[in-house]
């Protein structure tokens, strides 16, 4: 023992008088103290010895050397490889973490005094964690109550029994994926962790290096967080989940970076309402930029890149189980979503009802004011967008698809997919899942934006709300299976660009008043007995103002004011027509495609429709006295509605084509067909 108290002396020394670093090392653990930092150090009873206030026991230390690494305050360094980890921690924090190593597994606790100390006296905001190397069999586990960061800086690990990153601290974590670096995490079919990244907290990911995970575990999802999850700059690959790929509570926020998700056995991406793993985002993390939102289950979309896929049954590429807002603050980092759903429907034992896949799902409301996102499923029953509360959609580039048919439940629950609109009318609203492109339980309000919805589907509706809906600006295409865009109550379009296609159904569709007071409104029915423009019976359709051009009949007894409603039946399909109101070019626009078989809800081509006349209306409404050329060739100007519709256009080559005044129509009153 003298002989190892003389050999500490001569390095403590030795360091003294170089300034240089002093490193103590047990085991694989090696603790590095800068001479300026080392102050007194003392031994106790001739078996301890004490630097910084961090006590070793002398038959615990495996070498002591002096040298001149620089060290940098607050870190601490694993660096793997193969079945080991050597862990580097710098002498000023060596005090408030306890280490242990087994192998390539490494655990971290820190002390409740680092933040009674250091953080409070302002002289360590928080502990870095700089993980590198590679392992097959290694982990990384902290625990704490004090905030960190943990630096991805090319790290590949795999852990085939838990997660390879664990952090069961309930404070804010930062996980900084380095620039220039690849980081891959994976882990086990053994593996019955939350996630195969798994932060209690809060959780944080930036930086500006890429971070690839494989979740093979029973209850994996690929990241999991207790509290929120912010991400920013850095690139994501979550390539494998047993569950959702990245799954967290309170709230998601992304103003940045890139995040891709493939593989998951459920969601994309989910955020719970449910606050039982960790703590609410305390004042000082938002004064840092953080939302003030505890517990509410929204995700805020602001910026980056999202290209998520899922193929499960029922699964949604985006679940919140709050609001969902969709904008695009700052046009140097524009947001572009991406989401892929294959899933057919499910039967809900619990609730009693079938569920569908749908790109974003929430279950409070939804605003849209910026981005862009596209959504497409082909699966049984698959939305685009469903919301259980509201939608606003004031701006943004929206293009949706969905072509698979209906679904059908038994009363035992067995499922069928449903292959006529005839075989759908007869299940109850909780028994069948229809595709649409966009529902929303409550009202809706589309005021900008450009959407482009396409349904190819038994059952598809192009827009649909169970409450009211007011369309005010923007632009809007539909070309829809079923409906067109359908409202459960109130229909009101005062303002923006409108082509709504039933190609089985009604183009546009009130089951109560439907009003059309200005913008342009372009709306195709299919036929017979489906109506262009259609109101519930009872309830009335007024035109009091904008432009109209509707094909096929419009619904009897509508009320049409302020201007003057001609038709013939006479049109080309995939014609361009050009509109002039009292001699002035309103708009030019292009027919649809006109078949010459079916009618009545088979006219343009339903599964399950036939029968029928086929000599549609072309209709036309304007303010003064309209006028309508075929034939016509459009250049320049602004083309709205994925084409259908040209503003402000040159036009040449005018024939006049006859309309004729409807009949049972003068200004005010009532009429029909």
């Amino acid at each position: 023992m003298k002989k190892f108290l003389y050999s500490i002396a001569l390095v403590l020394t030795a360091m003294a008088a170089q300034a240089q670093t002093l490193n103590v090392a047990t085991g694989g653990i090696t603790y590095q103290f800068p001479a300026t930092q080392t102050g007194e150090m003392t031994f106790n009873g001739g078996s301890q010895l004490t630097i910084l206030n961090k006590t070793y026991n002398l038959n615990e230390i495996t070498s002591m050397w002096t040298d001149e690494t620089k060290v940098t305050d607050n870190e601490v360094k694993v660096v793997y490889s193969g079945s080991e980890a050597l862990v580097y921690v710098a002498g000023n924090v060596a005090q408030y973490v306890d280490v242990a190593v087994s192998n390539a597994h490494v655990t971290i606790a820190q002390s409740a005094d680092l933040t009674n100390d250091l953080i409070k006296a302002g002289e360590a905001p928080e502990i870095e964690y700089s993980l590198s190397g590679s392992s097959t069999d290694g982990s990384f586990n902290m625990s704490g109550s004090a905030k960190a960061t943990v630096n991805l800086n090319g790290l590949t690990l795999t852990n085939p029994t838990g997660a390879p990153i664990n952090i069961t601290n309930g404070k804010r974590i930062a996980v900084s994926v380095k620039k220039g670096t690849t980081n891959t995490l994976t882990d086990g079919a053994e593996s019955t962790a939350k996630g195969c990244l798994y932060c209690k907290g809060h959780l944080e990911l930036k930086g500006k290096g890429e971070l690839n995970v494989y979740a093979y575990g029973s209850a994996a999802h690929g990241i999991k967080s207790g509290d929120y999850t912010e991400m920013k700059n850095c690139t994501v690959n979550i390539l494998k989940a047993t569950k959702d790929g990245l799954s967290c509570n309170e709230y998601f926020l992304m103003t940045s970076g890139t995040l891709n998700i493939s593989g998951t056995g459920d969601d994309g991406i989910q955020c719970d309402i449910d606050n039982d793993e960790g703590t609410p985002i305390a004042a000082s993390d938002a004064a840092e930029g953080g939302h003030e939102d505890e517990d509410t289950g929204n995700m805020y979309f602001e910026g980056g890149t999202i290209t998520i896929s899922v193929t499960a049954d029922a699964a949604k590429g985006i679940k919140a189980n709050g609001d969902i807002y969709v904008s695009e603050p700052d046009e140097a980092t524009p947001l572009t979503v991406t989401v892929s759903t294959t899933g057919g429907g499910v039967w809900d034992s619990t609730n009693k009802k079938t569920k569908a896949s749908a790109g974003m799902g929430a279950d409070g409301k939804m605003e849209i004011s910026g981005g862009t996102l596209n959504l497409t499923s082909t699966g049984a029953g698959g939305k685009g967008i469903s919301v259980d509360g509201t939608m606003d959609i004031s701006g943004g580039n929206i293009t949706i698809s969905t072509s698979g048919n209906a679904v059908g439940a038994s009363s035992n629950g067995t499922l069928t997919t449903i292959t006529s609109s005839q075989t759908l009318d007869r299940y109850s609203s909780d028994y069948k899942s229809s595709p649409k492109g966009i529902k929303a339980d409550g009202n809706m309000v589309i005021s900008g934006g450009t959407i482009k919805v396409t349904t190819t589907g038994v059952g598809g509706e192009g827009i649909e709300t169970k409450g009211t809906l007011n369309i005010t600006g923007g632009q809007i295409y539909v070309d829809a299976l079923d409906d067109g865009i359908n409202s459960s109550s109130t229909m009101t379009i005062s303002g923006g660009y409108v082509y709504s296609r039933g190609s089985a159904n009604d183009g546009l569709d009130a089951n109560d008043n439907l009003y059309i007071k200005g913008g342009v409104v372009f709306a195709v029915g299919a036929g017979g007995a489906e109506k262009s423009i259609d109101a519930l019976e009872g309830k009335k359709l007024y035109i009091q103002g904008g432009t109209v051009i509707a094909i096929c009949d419009l619904e009897s007894g509508a009320s049409i004011t302020n201007g003057t409603c001609k038709y013939t039946t006479s049109w080309d399909g995939q014609s361009w027509y050009a509109l002039y109101n009292g001699g002035t070019l309103v708009a030019a626009f292009k027919t649809p495609t006109k078949s010459t078989s079916g009618g009545g809800g088979g006219g343009w081509g339903d599964p399950g429709g036939g029968g029928g006349s086929q000599s549609q209306k072309l209709i036309v409404y304007t303010s003064s006295t309209p006028t309508l050329y075929k034939s016509i060739t459009v250049t320049d100007g602004t083309s709205y509605c994925d084409g259908m519709l040209n503003i402000d256009g040159t036009v040449s080559g005018n024939t006049s084509a006859n309309l004729v005044t409807l009949s049972n129509y003068s200004s005010g009153s009532s009429w029909g067909w």
